[in-house]
């Protein structure tokens, strides 16, 4: 691939990464209370994944390190989310 199309890669990166903060403060101000939407996660996830791979064609240690241990938190945060919806969910259909 071109030099043009890794910078494209990394810019898509970190557009699909800063776009978690837009989402975040809209859904924040449509609550009126700040707050954290999957979508945040998401955004998270796919950012780091695509930054990491611009990183690893740079091979950038630093980068590579950063966006590593990002993706590890953010796919334990949806973990961590999942079981909670679970949870209720299952104390719902005994409460039923």
């Amino acid at each position: 691939m071109s030099t043009t199309h890794w910078l494209i890669i990394g810019f898509v990166g970190q557009a699909a990464f800063g776009a978690r903060f837009i989402i975040q403060w809209i859904v924040s101000e449509k609550r009126g209370e700040s707050t954290i939407p999957l979508a945040f996660w998401y955004c998270s996830i796919a950012g780091s994944f695509i930054l990491l791979t611009y990183a690893i064609h740079k091979q950038d240690p630093v980068f590579i390190v950063g966006q590593s241990l990002g993706s590890i938190i953010y796919i334990r945060n949806l973990i961590l989310i999942d079981r909670k919806n679970k949870s209720l969910a299952g104390a719902n259909l005994e409460n039923d």
